[in-house]
């Protein structure tokens, strides 16, 4: 990922992070949200209401890290690439992921300077014909029923190659998941007095549909993807109106309810090849999302709906294109790469506004940007290569956009490797901080696009050894040393206080100083890794006359362990994770608060076995064994306010699930 050409991770110039297809099949993972919830340094918050994730990484959240899929960004509703939510990424056709931390900005552009995740998806079968299916069945903490309570979870896939250069495959993932209970009552429940109606996690309903088309030639390679994603998310009232008719002293509860549906397709035409000595690899994407809104009255007692309200209040569309051109200078030791990218993003809409879109009002805007890129490594010898680059953007809502990097790998005596990253980059505002428009009774809360791009600096530097004492023994360490620091950061600031109204503005400074230690070990059947970084993150809130500042300091902890029996087909792997205090600043009436969150740790286990000759795999684990759910926090006092002890939602407690995958390769 980023590099010039595909090369072997010991050689690449980025410390490369990869998750192997055995490590996603270990974690019964069917989403990004549900495999990276273990990994050092990225934290992964579930909102219980709108079914969302989102990540953090190195203390900075997903609006400074892109996620990739074969190289280019997927659309969501905050813009393209940005914030993405990690629940709508499927993982039935990863062949890999590859996950570089640091600024990523003159290879990927915006928005990349916490780092960048590269899904890769598979494109060739060693087989004829490859066919796959598999159920998995999940409790939601202690709830479950074979329909109505649960995660409930199939997928089937059908792969052929046609020729020895062409493939196809076709898949269908089916996720069901029926919400969770806790102390609420459900969809059918019509008592008027207690407001227990509902769901305390909201249920949802996503299909996924994908279709690929390859061709591998020597000379010329190329691929065509489409990608098909359709979620419900179904939102019950829990205030219950009694409809009393005296006459018949009788009653008909009802409530009223929304179903939230997203609609997003994606289309990837990628080519790749060589103009006489000059290698190329070009991808052109459209992508499409839009999110829907159905208001109705719904009468308990006789499962019915009337009234049904429906409206369009998202809609997103992106036509990109990339391409990159290398070998621009011919030489044993120098590289010279040369790229542009091409985005045209256009809508309107926005989350925050969703209980009042009306779509009579919506306004579409755009955001058109030019990037052109080069890159060069010079390899001074074989053990030594600095690699430099430098990009351009040119926007039709900012001024010139620049980017920085210069990096350096240097390959020791004794397998030890060291590798320096230096980055500069910007994050441009996002699809809400521009234009929304949230104005009733009670909100005035307003986009500004008169924002500034945030600006970003950040220094890595990785040094790791490898020692394979014999066959059956081998240790990995790895010490890293990062600093990152942005400014002109975003927020939601009081432009007045009465009427109270809200935008955002360029006002914050983030900072942050960390070191992070990652040990492997393995020996025989036995894998252990163990990982620990500790940061100093340091935030200014009005960073000209630092009004508000916060200082913190946040220690993680993750380690796992697996025992491979090879004699039965079995592995058993455990998963744990502590992340200690972290702050935030929360907005409440127009102020600024510290709020502290509690220290919590996460627990996995799973077993697998195959059976008949790899042909049937049955994985059975637990999520969540420590049974986190609500997590204590401790708000401070700011300005006139003072915020009481609170709770954040984490999680829905204590999870077990089953998964049987039936392979057949022919």
């Amino acid at each position: 990922t980023g590099q010039l050409r595909s090369q072997s991770i010991k050689k690449s110039v980025f410390e490369v992070k990869v998750i192997t297809r055995k490590d996603i099949d270990k974690r019964a993972g069917n989403n990004l949200a549900d495999l990276l919830s273990q990994v050092l340094n990225i934290d992964v918050f579930q909102n219980s209401s709108s079914g969302k994730s989102d990540i953090s990484v190195l203390g900075l959240d997903g609006k400074y890290f892109k996620v990739l899929i074969d190289n280019i960004a997927v659309i969501n509703e905050e813009g393209f690439g940005k914030n993405t939510d990690l629940t709508l990424i499927n993982l039935d056709d990863v062949e890999r992921i590859e996950l570089v931390q640091g600024a990523m900005g003159v290879q990927y552009g915006a928005n990349a300077l916490s780092g960048v995740l590269n899904i890769i998806t598979k494109k060739k079968s060693k087989n004829s014909w490859e066919i796959k299916a598999f159920l998995q069945e999940e409790t939601v903490g202690k709830e479950y029923e074979w329909f109505n309570k649960g995660r409930h979870i199939q997928s089937v896939s059908l792969g052929h190659q046609l020729s020895k250069n062409n493939y196809v495959s076709l898949s269908y993932n089916r996720n069901d998941f029926r919400g969770f209970l806790g102390r609420l009552k459900g969809k059918y429940y019509d008592n008027e007095e207690s407001n227990l109606r509902g769901y305390s996690w909201l249920p949802k309903k996503q299909n996924f549909a994908k279709f690929l088309l390859t061709h591998k030639g020597e000379q010329f390679s190329a691929f065509y993807k489409f990608d098909y994603l359709h979620e419900n998310i179904f939102s019950y009232d829990s205030i219950v109106h009694s409809n009393f008719l005296p006459e018949t002293q009788t009653s008909n509860p009802s409530s009223f309810d929304k179903v939230f549906s997203n609609e997003r397709f994606v289309h990837h035409l990628n080519i790749t090849g060589r103009l006489g000595k000059l290698p190329y690899n070009i991808s052109t994407s459209y992508q499409k999302q839009e999110k829907k809104r159905e208001k109705y009255t719904y009468f308990i007692r006789k499962d019915i709906k009337e009234n049904a309200d429906k409206s369009l209040f998202l809609s997103k569309e992106v036509w990109f294109s990339r391409g990159t051109f290398s070998n621009l200078i011919t030489s044993d030791k120098f590289s010279l790469q040369a790229g542009y990218e091409f985005t045209n993003e256009f809508g309107f809409g926005s989350d925050v506004a969703i209980d009042i879109a009306d779509e009579d009002d919506d306004v579409s805007n755009s955001l058109r940007s030019t990037d052109l890129f080069s890159s060069s490594e010079l390899d001074l010898n074989e053990n030594f290569s600095i690699r430099s680059g430098i990009r351009v953007s040119f926007t039709n809502l900012f001024n010139t956009q620049f980017y920085y990097s210069s990096s350096a790998r240097h390959l020791f005596k004794n397998n030890w490797e060291a590798r320096v990253v230096l980055g500069y980059g910007t994050r441009t505002p996002n699809f809400d901080e521009l234009y929304t428009y949230f104005v009733d009774v009670n909100h005035d809360l307003r986009g500004n696009e008169n924002l500034k791009p945030e600006k970003g600096t950040s220094v890595f530097f990785h040094l790791k050894k490898q020692t394979d004492l014999n066959k059956k023994f081998s240790l990995k360490n790895k010490l890293t040393f990062s600093y990152i620091n942005a400014t002109d950061r975003i927020e939601v600031i009081t432009v007045n206080d009465t009427p109270l109204q809200l935008q955002y503005n360029n006002i914050d400074k983030f900072s942050s100083l960390g070191i992070s230690l990652e040990n492997g070990f393995s020996y025989n059947n036995v894998q252990l890794n163990i990982g620990a970084s500790y940061f100093g993150i340091n935030r200014v809130l009005d960073y000209d006359t630092g009004e508000t500042s916060n200082r913190q300091a946040n220690f993680q902890l993750n380690s796992n362990i697996s025992y491979t029996v090879p004699d039965i087909n079995t592995s058993l792997t455990v998963y744990y994770k502590y992340i200690g205090k972290t702050s935030r600043f929360i907005q409440s009436d127009g102020f600024f608060q510290t709020q502290n969150i509690n220290p919590y740790s996460w627990l996995d286990m799973t077993a697998s076995k195959q059976f008949l000759n790899k042909k049937i795999a049955a994985t059975l684990g637990v999520r969540n064994l420590l049974d986190v759910s609500d997590i204590l926090t401790n708000p401070t006092s700011s300005g006139a306010h003072t915020a009481a002890n609170s709770a954040i939602t984490l999680g829905y407690g204590r999870s077990y699930f089953l998964k049987l995958a039936y392979n057949i390769n022919i």
